[in-house]
This record gives C-alpha cells, sequence and structure tokens, in this order.
C-alpha cells in the first residue's frame, strides 16, 4: 500500500469505526475514534521506496532460517558497536560537504512521546518527542546546528531499506539492535531498553503472552521484532502462540492500534515502551502481563559507516553523562512509563 491507498483506507476505516461505536458512547467510543482520526491527521508523505506493493520480505520459512543463522553466529548484538570516538571520519565528512548539510535522518511521526506532531499544534507543528530529541543532540554534535536536520517519515518495514539505498543518514526510530539486522545495518550502543508485550482491549480475556492467545488473532508490523518473536514461536508451537492467527502483518506498527479498534484483530504484540504510549492515547485498550523479551534500541546506519556510528556513541556517551537522556525521559516517558521502570535510566553501553 503507497501512502495514497494508506490515507484511503484510514478514512474508510475512520467510517466504520464511527458507524460501529454509535451504540458504545462515551469516552470510549470517542478516544477510539479520535485515535484513528489522529492517525489520519499525523500522516506525512511517505518518501519513495518500493512500500507495500513491492515483493513481500517475509514468509515463516525465511523468517525462520534467518533468525536460526543469526542466532548461531551472533551473540549479544547490543555489544557489537565501536568504541566512542570524537572524529570526523569519511561518512561523517561527507555530510558536511553537501550542498545542503544537513544530517537526514529516517523517523517515525505517528508514535506518541517517540516521534509525532503535537494534534494540537496546528500545521506548524513541529515533530517532537524522545526520539526526536536525540536527533537533534545529535545534530547540534556533529554539525554544530541541532535544527540541521532534515527529517523522513520512514515506515517499520522500510527502515533497513531507508538506510541500504541512501535515501537517509541513519534510522532514529525506536528500532531495535538484532543479530539478524546487524547483517544489513550497523548500529550505535543501545539508548533504550524495552521488549515485547501485548497490547489488547480491556475488556479482553488476554492476559499475556500466553496460553490465553491461543486462537486469537494478533497484529504485528511488517520487519519489526514482534513478528519474528511470533514466527519462531509458532514455528517451536510455543503454548498460546501455536494456534493464534499471526497473518495480520502491516507497514507500520500504528497500524496495528487501528486494526485492534475495529475489532480485526484481538491482540498487537509489539515494543512495550510503544504499547504504553498507545494506551495512554486510548482508554480502551492496555498492556496485557509483562514483557517478554530483552530489547535495546539502538540508531541505526549503513553498513560499515563506523565513524558515524562511534562519533554517536561518543554523542550518547555525553547525552547520558550531563543528564540530556534523563530530562528527554521525564519529559516524554515518564508520563506512560513511570520513574521506577526498567527503562527509566540509560542502558550501559559495551564496545566491541
Amino acid at each position: 500500500m503507497n501512502a495514497q491507498g494508506l490515507r484511503r483506507s484510514l478514512r474508510t476505516g475512520l467510517r466504520v469505526l464511527r458507524a460501529g461505536l454509535r451504540g458504545w458512547g462515551g469516552v470510549g467510543a470517542m478516544a477510539a475514534v479520535c485515535a484513528l482520526a489522529v492517525a489520519f491527521a499525523l500522516l506525512l508523505p511517505l518518501t519513495q521506496s518500493q512500500g507495500d506493493g513491492g515483493p513481500a520480505t517475509g514468509g515463516q520459512g525465511v523468517a525462520e532460517g534467518i533468525q536460526a543463522k543469526a542466532a548461531a553466529e551472533c551473540k549479544n548484538p547490543q555489544d557489537q558497536s565501536p568504541a566512542p570516538s570524537p572524529l570526523d571520519g569519511k561518512t561523517i565528512e561527507a555530510i558536511k560537504a553537501r550542498k545542503d548539510p544537513r544530517l537526514i535522518v529516517g523517523v517515525d511521526q505517528n508514535s506518541y512521546r517517540w516521534g509525532y506532531r503535537d494534534p494540537n499544534g496546528g500545521r506548524s507543528a513541529e515533530l517532537e518527542g524522545f526520539d526526536i530529541d536525540l536527533v537533534h543532540r545529535i545534530a547540534k554534535d556533529i554539525l554544530g546546528d541541532e535544527d540541521a536536520v532534515k527529517f523522513k517519515a520512514i515506515p517499520t518495514n522500510q527502515r533497513i531499506p531507508a538506510i541500504k539505498d541512501g535515501r537517509v543518514d541513519m534510522i532514529v526510530r525506536t528500532m531495535t539492535i538484532t543479530c539478524t539486522r546487524l547483517d544489513d545495518v550497523s548500529f550505535s550502543a543501545p539508548y533504550f531498553l524495552t521488549g515485547q508485550q501485548v497490547l489488547a482491549l480491556k475488556n479482553s480475556t488476554i492476559t499475556g503472552y500466553d496460553k490465553t492467545l491461543a486462537g486469537k488473532r494478533i497484529c504485528s508490523a511488517e520487519g519489526s521484532t514482534a513478528l519474528e518473536q511470533l514466527t519462531a514461536d509458532k514455528a517451536a508451537k510455543k503454548a498460546g502462540v501455536a494456534s493464534a492467527d499471526i497473518t495480520t502483518v502491516v507497514p507500520s506498527q500504528l497500524d496495528c492500534l487501528v486494526r485492534l479498534q475495529l475489532g480485526q484483530v484481538d491482540a498487537v504484540v509489539t515494543d512495550g515502551a510503544l504499547a504504553a504510549s498507545q494506551a495512554a492515547q486510548d482508554p480502551t485498550v492496555e498492556l496485557k502481563g509483562d514483557t517478554f523479551t530483552t530489547d535495546y534500541y539502538g540508531v541505526a546506519v549503513k553498513k560499515g559507516a563506523n565513524d558515524l556510528a562511534a562519533r554517536v556513541n561518543r554523542i550518547l556517551e555525553q547525552y547520558r553523562q550531563d543528564g540530556g537522556w534523563q530530562s528527554s525521559y521525564d519529559k516524554w516517558l515518564s508520563p506512560t512509563l513511570g520513574s521506577r521502570s526498567e527503562s527509566a535510566k540509560p542502558p550501559v553501553p559495551n564496545y566491541k
């Protein structure tokens, strides 16, 4: 589905949702309608790519084979980044030599408190959120101007292609560092700790990533850690997931929330940090059970761009030390994740 098709889907979904919820009444119905309306309102024109009309990138057999290979050859993927360095290498020099010397960064613009536009900000609303703060910090260090950034809205399933094709210099978009992804891109050291979690309607009988998922329809995003986990667990006949329907796979993670609100799926599996923000937006949904994986977000760059990864690691080091990371967390994420969450402090990096 291209950008125009996604807009049409959202318009149709909004009409269906309104019709389906007429009998609901109250805050829950309004919240669900608003959530879909906000998703439509926040849509940026997506950058040109293969998009959803391109060839499928997954398939259970392929995913299983890749995951098995990655698991055998890679341990602790979050520890595979180069040591911090303040130097300008060839990648950074090329960025500075551009006619328009700005960082080109792939981000999300639909994830509440991570990368989004305030729906009350009007047409001039700037991108803001935890990931956006980090991008501005990186730009300030490398280019001397925190606003020397060209943002590109990149859907979940296009993060790696966008880097490999050279459409962006880096991705700062709640992207988990995994062994499989290290085959295609390089990562900074981790800047955030989270884990996979289940999101479902409050009145659902689902209690978490367990046997209550048996026979349920689960949504995940293409190219996501969640889909990899679901595919592997289904193949391994894990209780609950073995009989679940995991065929609902969408381009971007927010699309799963829309499917859940429309009653087209029973649950969403995604990063707990993102799910918490969605639950804060829509009072009809909630997190079910605890996180069941340990995942780390990193800044993704082109494979082999070690000078840029090392420079980002130096920036992250300073960001942690001077309180910038904590200040951003307290502003954007503490309201949804809390001050006692395991995510409330920056992860301690290890370098290769």
